[in-house]
């Protein structure tokens, strides 16, 4: 019986669901540039090449999700944990989806 504490099966094959509908991984973290030549820490499907560009000088369209943007202030989180939110989703992307199928395996072998 599944007292809240735990993910019922119905649940983590939504999980997989969701991850198998997304934007195909691997995820990476890019340092960029916004407008106004702030920082722009992105989550993108293209490594960061290091040079820090500049918009339009990237191909946003390689970008799945950003954690700061700062000039106008569209995302930017009061903790200031940019870097490490970034690094959590682009590791989650990958990492989710296995753990959920080797759980679902993991609980077919106990019944």
């Amino acid at each position: 019986m599944n007292d809240g504490r735990f993910l019922t099966d119905g649940q983590l094959e939504h999980l997989l669901q969701l991850a198998r509908k997304a934007t195909p991984t691997p995820w990476y973290v890019r340092h960029l540039d916004d407008s106004d030549a702030m920082n722009l820490i992105a989550i993108s499907t293209a490594r960061d090449s290091g040079q820090g560009e500049r918009f339009p000088n990237f191909n946003a369209s390689e970008i799945v999700a950003a954690t700061l943007v700062q000039a106008p202030r569209y995302v930017d989180i009061a903790d200031g944990k940019w870097d490490e939110n970034a690094a959590f989703i682009a590791a989650a992307a990958s990492a989710i989806p296995l753990l959920v199928e080797e759980l679902l395996a993991l609980r077919k072998t106990r019944s």
